[in-house]
């Protein structure tokens, strides 16, 4: 058994073939101990309890200027990446500017937010994710003076391939006035992720904790450039004026400074108890990111090895072996002919995986053993 397995009993991880790691990691033991403290400090301090909880929110943003090696970034808290995006998206000068600029690998976040937004009668381009070697570069050559605003993840979300070059994009994006934004989602915990080794300090960061940071639902950030603070959102809650609420109405809504910019309203305080916990028994167990991608790394190389081993049928399930391991992020994307067919039958096999579109994912964790993932690529074997 995998010594950090030990962590993770709630989830039974050490009895069972978790490969959803991409999509949903487990919870250590721990993080019950951030639930059930925020129930006693709202059954002790009842509405008093929200300077603690405010305390907990600036733990989670300490850890994500961790996460982004990035110090002293002004960090936005929201309940999902969605929540974050409307707010950005708010910001900006679409009416001038009505030119959006994105790639057909995007979280379905983007994807149907901006396809909406194309029905109204703002213009997106979508560049295609394939070849991800060139993504950034070809983003780039469609930015002009007229967008608004370039999207692109870091690691695509159904192929894993990790994009690179954004510190190209970054500067095209400046010479024409258009603003930049990384959803970073899918590598923070697993890839190799810098503000300022990427070049992007004058980037917008989107991000969450849902997935390899193991701090569950309502964990979600934004990164802030220092440009921000010129910037007044519409839609925002108003937690974003909390340090004013005492002060005469003056017609004009205001704001307050730093990540609060972009805040929003009454919201549960639970999650960012629980995160705040786990950060620390992160950084107890020796978590650190680069820690992580060597795990991970190791992992998705091993499960690569024996899908090879396997001689499955290519039309049936591939994989891309264009690339090295580097080149991808924290799971192993399967193409396959059918490959929510093949996750069900996964599933009933006693494996968890999950698929997106013709991508079947096998997604590692840092507490699974290497028998545990020989046994779910046989597994695999099996079903085909």
């Amino acid at each position: 058994m995998n010594p950090l397995a030990a962590h993770y009993t709630r989830f039974r991880v050490a009895e069972r073939l978790l490969l959803t790691g991409h999509s949903h990691q487990a919870w250590p033991d721990v993080a019950v101990e951030g639930q059930l403290a925020a129930f006693d400090d709202a059954a002790s301090d009842v509405d008093g309890k929200w300077a603690r909880a405010a305390a907990k929110a600036d733990e989670v943003r300490a850890a994500v200027r961790g996460w982004l090696d990035d110090p002293d970034a002004d960090i936005a808290l929201g309940g999902s990446t969605h929540d974050l995006v409307l707010r950005l998206l708010s910001a900006l000068d679409l009416r001038h500017r009505p030119r959006l600029v994105t790639t057909d690998g995007e979280f379905h976040t983007l994807r149907r937010q901006l396809t909406r937004l194309a029905e109204e009668g703002v213009e997106v381009v979508w560049v295609p994710s394939a070849p991800a070697d060139t993504l950034a570069a070809r983003l780039a050559e469609q930015t002009d003076d007229r967008t608004c605003a370039v999207l692109v993840s870091k690691v695509l979300f159904a192929t894993s391939r990790i994009v690179g070059g954004l510190a190209e994009l970054a500067a095209a994006c400046t010479r024409h006035g258009a603003e930049l934004v990384v959803d970073a989602y899918h590598a923070l915990g697993v890839a190799p992720f810098s503000v300022p080794g990427e070049g992007l300090g004058q980037a917008w960061v989107l991000g969450g904790g849902y997935k390899y940071l193991q701090y569950g639902e309502g964990n979600c950030f934004l990164r802030l450039p220092a440009h921000a603070q010129a910037l007044r959102p519409v839609i925002t809650g108003w937690f974003a004026e909390f340090g004013s609420l005492d002060g005469e109405a003056s017609g004009r809504v205001g704001y307050a400074r730093g990540g609060d910019r972009f805040a929003g309203a009454t919201y549960d305080p639970t999650s960012h108890y629980r995160a705040a916990r786990v950060a620390r028994f992160f950084a107890e167990q020796g978590l650190t990111a680069s820690r992580l991608r060597e795990i991970s790394l190791r992992q998705t190389t091993l499960l690569a090895r024996h899908f090879d081993e396997l001689d499955l049928p290519p039309e049936v399930v591939t994989r891309d072996r264009s690339a090295p391991r580097e080149a991808f992020g924290g799971f192993l994307a399967l193409e396959c002919a059918d490959a929510a067919g093949l996750c069900a039958a996964l599933a009933g096999r006693g494996v968890r995986t999950d698929s997106r579109g013709r991508y079947l994912r096998f997604g590692p964790a840092p507490y699974l053993s290497d028998t545990q993932l020989a046994d779910a690529m046989a597994a695999l074997a099996s079903v085909v």
